[in-house]
């Protein structure tokens, strides 16, 4: 397939309607689920090269999200394996953005103290400071498991959106998605860096 049509220009609303897309893919596959990135391609160039995708497009939708094949990395995300991974994806012209959703865990703010006194023994060490860090996060009484989407396009836009995870004694609940543009500042400039030139 090559990329030949007229250069197309996307907004942020196509973007966020995007994102949400990718998020509606993998909530049916349920909570617990490893990171899981997709490829954002304009809908009238698959439309024009993929014929016979004609019926499973939707037209509405100016970028169609493309599931890629599963990334190593633990369910929480954040894993070095992801960033691995990032630092050695490349994408071909056709694809202008890509979107990656992973799960996280959400803290209320009164839990900095608590975070901090697990990370301050361990500041000479990046790593150990991590591991506490993420175990400190992963025992707090207060934590909640969220799935956020990270998606960025080749033009330099962006969007992060966080769906919390619906509440034990509410597991029916709808959950809201939420614009939330600062919470990952490092994954949004991974994925970016995806569409450097090499």
């Amino acid at each position: 397939m090559t990329y030949d049509e007229p250069e197309q220009v996307f907004d942020e609303a196509a973007l966020g309607r995007a994102a949400r897309e990718a998020i509606e893919f993998v909530e049916p596959q349920g909570w617990g689920q490893p990171p899981q990135l997709f490829g954002l391609v304009p809908t009238s160039l698959l439309a024009t090269s993929q014929p016979e995708w004609a019926d499973i497009l939707d037209d509405g939708a100016s970028l169609t999200v493309i599931e890629q094949e599963p990334l190593p990395g633990d369910p929480q995300g954040g894993s070095s394996e992801l960033n691995n991974v990032l630092a050695t994806t490349t994408w071909p012209d056709e694809v202008v953005g890509c979107a990656l959703v992973q799960e996280i865990i959400v803290l209320p703010p009164n839990a900095e103290a608590d975070l901090d006194g697990a990370l301050e023994p361990h500041l000479a060490d990046v790593d150990a400071a991590d591991r506490a860090g993420r175990a400190a996060a992963e025992s707090h009484p207060g934590r909640r498991t969220a799935r956020m989407v990270a998606a960025v396009l080749r033009d330099g836009h962006r969007i992060t959106l966080l769906m919390l995870q619906p509440a034990d004694d509410e597991p029916f609940a709808d959950a809201e998605l939420l614009r939330a543009d600062q919470l990952a500042p490092g994954l949004i400039q991974g994925l970016l860096a995806t569409f450097d030139e090499v």
